[in-house]
């Protein structure tokens, strides 16, 4: 199995650690490799974690309040939305699965 970030779930991990980089330097850093570790545990056991809206799942990032929000299909793992949890909090349901 992969695992695959759509093209707006890219763009919002860059955005977020472009954030975290200017108000602390490294801590962008410091967010990606979250993110990385993150991602891992979500191939290693994709349905290990909650539904946020049936079919996507939701991961909790542990130091940044974000949310990896994903679905699990046949051969991969596709990754829709790298979703701050308190800022427009359904914003990312109306994506398309691509």
């Amino acid at each position: 199995m992969q695992l695959a970030f759509s093209i707006m779930a890219q763009q919002e991990l860059v955005e977020a650690k472009r954030y975290y980089n200017q108000q602390q330097m490294g801590l962008g850093r410091q967010f990606q490799r979250e993110a990385e570790l993150a991602a891992q545990r979500i191939l290693a056991h994709p349905l290990a974690w909650q539904m946020e809206r049936p079919p996507f799942r939701r991961f909790l990032l542990d130091r940044f309040p974000y949310k990896m929000l994903y679905i699990v299909e046949d051969d991969r793992v596709l990754v829709i939305a790298v979703a701050h949890q308190h800022r427009q909090p359904d914003y990312w349901v109306d994506r398309l699965r691509t």
